[in-house]
């Protein structure tokens, strides 16, 4: 089976509709699947929902589809460093389903592992919590959240082999390898697609079995806070 294309916009022909649903990796402005947003955005598809740790900012990440309109709810645990984001949802014009950062990165391995819910403590007794089913264990309260099972995952990796193996950089493994399971189709864009049986078995975070397609290209290393000293005085 083929899984390497030539560019992001091939990688998703065919896979893209009005109204679906994407879970997409990153966290901060870190392995964001930054090329298949540009696609995605390209392509024109609307009425999108998102499960995404944040939207990167305003020009960069899932930020650049808030811009042209294209997304109609976010599923998000963080909502800071984007203007856009923000001014969206208190305006009312985009949906925001808030989630604990550790409980939607939860909903997504649960729906990776055809796990329909599961019941946590994060979030009883807060504005989290309306509307849940609440369930006593062992004296405590712990309310039902949904696994997500998403109509497609976008990821960036670091590494890859034309099978799909992937391996991921440091902060970039955080929500990518959750986001990647959760897609009934999962395109992968990489920094570099090496010969098969390069890669060491004990170093692949996702197995390529769950990557449908693979893109190689170019990335932009961004900062999202750039803190310096002040040069001290001669």
């Amino acid at each position: 089976m083929k899984k390497v294309y030539a560019n992001a916009a091939e990688a998703l022909d065919g896979l893209l509709f009005d109204g679906m649903f994407i879970a997409a990796g990153g966290f901060g402005l870190c392995g964001i699947p930054e090329l298949l947003l540009d696609a995605i955005k390209d392509a024109g598809t609307k009425d999108l929902t998102f499960a995404s740790n944040n939207a990167g900012v305003d020009d960069f990440g899932i930020g650049i589809l808030l811009q042209t309109r294209q997304v109609k709810k976010m599923i998000s645990s963080y909502v800071g460093e984007n203007a856009e984001f923000m001014r969206q949802y208190l305006s009312g014009e985009l949906e925001l389903e808030f989630n604990p950062q550790g409980t939607l990165a939860e909903r997504m391995r649960a729906g990776g592992a055809g796990i329909p819910g599961f019941y946590t403590k994060t979030g009883v007794g807060t504005v989290i919590a309306e509307g849940k089913e609440h369930k006593d264990f062992n004296g405590e309260t712990y309310i039902l959240e949904n696994g997500i099972f998403a109509d497609l995952a976008i990821v960036k990796a670091w590494k890859a082999d034309d099978t799909g193996n992937l391996i991921f950089r440091k902060t970039a493994r955080n929500f990518n390898v959750p986001a990647a399971t959760c897609g009934k189709v999962c395109v992968a864009e990489v920094e570099e697609i090496v010969p098969r049986g390069s890669l060491d078995p004990d170093n692949i975070h996702l197995p390529g079995i769950y990557v449908n397609r693979i893109i190689q290209g170019d990335h932009e290393k961004r900062i999202e806070q750039r803190t310096t000293r002040q040069k001290e005085e001669a």
